[in-house]
C-alpha cells in the first residue's frame, strides 16, 4: 500500500465519472465520423488509385478549425493501412506542420517514417536541404510504391519558411523513376495559396475539398456519439450536450471546442467529487477555456502592446473614468521612461489600443462631442488573472521598483 502523500486527499475526493477519457480527446479517431462521410468518400475516391500504385491527384483541404479536416484524414489513413496492411502498394505519411514547421524538419520527419534502415536515416541536423531532399527521393524511389504525404496546418510552415517545402514535394515526381508521391495539404486559411507562385499553387491544389462548419444539430450528434462510449448511463444531465453544442456553434461550428467543453466539464465534476455532470459544470468549463485562450493571446503580445495594456490597467486602478486615449498615452510614456523603452507616437499607441480591442482584451468605443471632436473611451475587459499576469511580467519589474524623487520643500 502506498504511503500517505500529497495526492491522497485529492484521490479520495475525486469521483470518476468518465469511463474512457481518451474518447473525449480531439486526437482520438472514432469508428464513425458523423456528418463527414461525404468528405471521407470524396478523399477516398481521389486517393484510391494509390492501392494500384497509380499516383492520385494532390489535394488541398480547406476549412476552419474544428471542422473535421484532421479527423477525416487520420480516419482515411487508418482505413488505407487496413486496405494495404503490409504497405506494399502505398504508404500514408502524416506531418503536423504546427509542430514541425521548418523545411528541414518536415523532410526529416517524413524520412523518419519511411527509412527503416538506421544506417541510412537522415541526421537531425547538419545537412543542406538539397542533400536531405536528394537522399529522401533516392530512398523513396527504391520502395516502388505510392506515398501519400499529408501536411497538416501547411500555412504555419509557409508563414515561417515560405514555399520551399511545397516546391520540393510537388516537384519530387519529376525526378522519381518508379515510386510516386501525392501531397495532401490541410489548412484553415483559404487565402494562403494566393501568396504561392502560380506553378506551386496549381500543383498543390489539383483537387480542392472544402469543409464547412458544423451546425448545432451536427455538433450534438458528434458529442452523443462520443458520450455513448465515454460515460455510463445517467452521468450526463439531459441539457449538457445541447449546451456544449450551442456554445460551440456560436464559435463557428468548432467540434474541437465542443469536445473540449464536454471533457473539461467532466474534469471539473470529478475534481468537485460530483457524481453527475450538469450545465453548471459546462459554464465553469467555458469560463476556464476562455481564460486560457485570453492568457495565450496575452503571452504572445509584443512588449509595446503589453505596455499599452499595463497603462490601461494602471489607469483603471487609479479610477480614471472615463479613460481616454490621451490618458492611456500619458501613462504609457511614463512607463516607457521608467523601464528605458522607446515610446511610440500617440497615433501608433491608438492603433495598438484598436488591436487590443479586436482581441477582446479592452473595449474601446468612439464617443463624439460634436464640433469639439471625437475621442475613444476605453474600458478593461480582461479577468483578474490576466491583469496579474501583465503586472508580474518581467519586462515591468523596473517599474515596480521605481520610486519617484522627493519634492524639495522651500521655506
Amino acid at each position: 500500500m502506498a504511503e500517505p502523500n500529497i495526492f491522497t486527499q485529492y484521490m479520495q475526493k475525486r469521483n470518476t465519472v468518465v469511463r474512457n477519457k481518451k474518447i473525449l480527446q480531439s486526437s482520438y479517431i472514432p469508428e464513425k465520423l458523423p456528418h463527414r462521410m461525404d468528405k471521407i468518400n470524396e478523399v477516398v475516391e481521389i486517393i484510391a488509385p494509390a492501392l494500384n500504385k497509380d499516383k492520385p491527384s494532390n489535394i488541398l483541404i480547406i476549412g476552419k478549425t474544428g471542422t473535421g479536416k484532421t479527423a477525416v484524414m487520420n480516419f482515411v489513413g487508418k482505413e488505407l493501412r487496413k486496405a494495404d496492411p503490409n504497405q506494399t502498394n502505398c504508404a500514408y505519411i502524416y506531418v503536423n506542420c504546427e509542430v514541425v514547421d521548418t523545411s528541414y524538419g518536415i523532410l526529416y520527419n517524413i524520412s523518419n517514417q519511411i527509412i527503416t534502415d538506421p544506417a541510412k536515416k537522415i541526421p537531425f541536423t547538419g545537412w543542406s536541404i538539397d542533400k536531405v531532399f536528394a537522399e529522401l527521393a533516392e530512398y523513396i524511389d527504391k520502395e516502388e510504391k505510392v506515398f501519400i504525404i499529408v501536411l497538416d496546418e501547411i500555412d504555419r510552415s509557409f508563414q515561417k519558411n515560405g514555399a520551399d517545402i511545397f516546391y520540393y514535394l510537388t516537384s519530387i515526381n519529376e525526378i522519381l523513376q518508379i515510386s510516386k508521391v501525392s501531397v495532401i495539404g490541410i489548412t484553415n486559411n483559404a487565402k494562403f495559396t494566393e501568396f504561392l507562385s502560380p506553378r506551386i499553387r496549381s500543383r498543390l491544389g489539383e483537387e480542392k475539398i472544402i469543409f464547412p462548419p458544423y451546425n448545432v444539430e451536427q455538433l450534438q450528434d458528434i458529442l452523443y456519439e462520443r458520450a455513448k462510449f465515454a460515460f455510463d448511463d445517467g452521468i450526463l444531465d439531459d441539457d449538457v450536450i445541447p449546451y456544449c453544442a450551442a456554445l460551440s456553434a456560436q464559435e463557428m461550428g468548432d467540434a474541437r471546442r465542443a469536445l473540449d467543453l464536454l471533457r473539461m466539464s467532466a474534469d471539473i465534476a470529478e475534481r468537485n467529487g460530483d457524481s453527475r455532470i450538469t450545465s453548471a459544470h459546462v459554464r465553469s468549463a467555458k469560463n476556464k477555456i476562455e481564460l486560457d485562450a485570453v492568457s495565450e493571446v496575452v503571452k504572445t503580445l509584443t512588449i509595446q502592446s503589453k505596455t499599452v495594456l499595463l497603462s490601461v490597467i494602471l489607469n483603471k486602478d487609479e479610477d480614471i473614468n472615463p479613460m481616454t486615449t490621451g490618458d492611456v498615452f500619458t501613462k504609457y510614456k511614463f512607463i516607457c521612461e521608467v523601464i528605458g523603452q522607446s515610446a511610440l507616437s500617440q497615433r501608433r499607441v491608438a492603433g495598438l489600443i484598436s488591436e487590443l480591442d479586436m482581441l477582446g482584451i479592452v473595449h474601446a468605443r468612439v464617443k463624439s462631442f460634436g464640433r469639439a471632436g471625437r475621442t475613444r473611451e476605453i474600458e478593461l475587459s480582461t479577468p483578474k488573472e490576466i491583469v496579474n499576469m501583465i503586472k508580474s511580467d518581467d519586462a515591468f519589474k523596473d517599474y515596480w521598483m521605481y520610486k519617484p524623487p522627493k519634492q524639495k520643500t522651500f521655506f
